[in-house]
């Protein structure tokens, strides 16, 4: 039990912490995941294959709650870096895209663009009455823009991106997401106000 705790101290404070490194990997896989999902239920809502499971209604309620839930892991996934010594992050670098050069910033700052385009788009739901619903559906197709960028950032950036586990799930994802704007697209598109993309 003792070394234990000595090892989760020095991971939070010793010379080298990795907790917040760790806590940022985690948040960012768990961010890009939601992403995912939001992405896939927003397409089945307009290709209206949520009608088959889990429901029209839950669908929607499920894409906004993941959009939301997503940006809220993306946040912890960028804040946690600046408590990790070995790169170095400022609060500057953090928020302002490209900012950062310690660390493949190429890479870190499409991700840094994805963030705010998904936080336009999540919030957008907030403005569709006042902004109109055509308005609102031409901002939606930026969720495509945002999932790419994640997966570019991902590929790019992330240390992970090059085991078995990480491949995986970022090209399994990327297929399903294609197949579904496959049809999506041959269906015609969304048909109607209740629809998201």
């Amino acid at each position: 039990m003792h070394n234990w705790l000595t090892l989760i101290a020095a991971s939070l404070s010793g010379p080298e912490p990795r907790a917040y490194w760790y806590l940022s990997r985690a948040a960012g896989l768990t961010a890009y995941g939601l992403l995912w999902l939001a992405i896939v239920l927003g397409l089945s809502l307009s290709n209206r294959l949520a009608r088959v499971w889990p429901g029209g209604p839950t669908a929607a309620d499920l894409h906004q709650f993941a959009s939301l839930l997503a940006l809220v892991f993306a946040t912890v996934h960028g804040l946690a870096l600046l408590g990790d010594q070995y790169i170095g992050y400022t609060f500057a670098q953090i928020l302002v895209p490209f900012a950062g050069t310690a660390y493949r910033p190429l890479w870190v700052g499409l991700g840094q663009v994805g963030f705010y385009l998904a936080a336009v788009v999540a919030f957008s739901v907030y403005l569709r009455d006042s902004i109109g619903y055509r308005a609102w559906r031409t901002l939606h197709y930026l969720s495509f823009a945002v999932y790419i960028l994640a997966t570019v950032h991902a590929l790019g950036a992330g240390t992970d991106s090059a085991s078995p586990q990480a491949f995986f799930i970022y090209w399994a994802g990327a297929v399903v997401v294609g197949l579904l704007t496959v049809r999506r697209v041959l269906a015609g598109g969304p048909r109607s106000a209740g629809a998201h993309g």
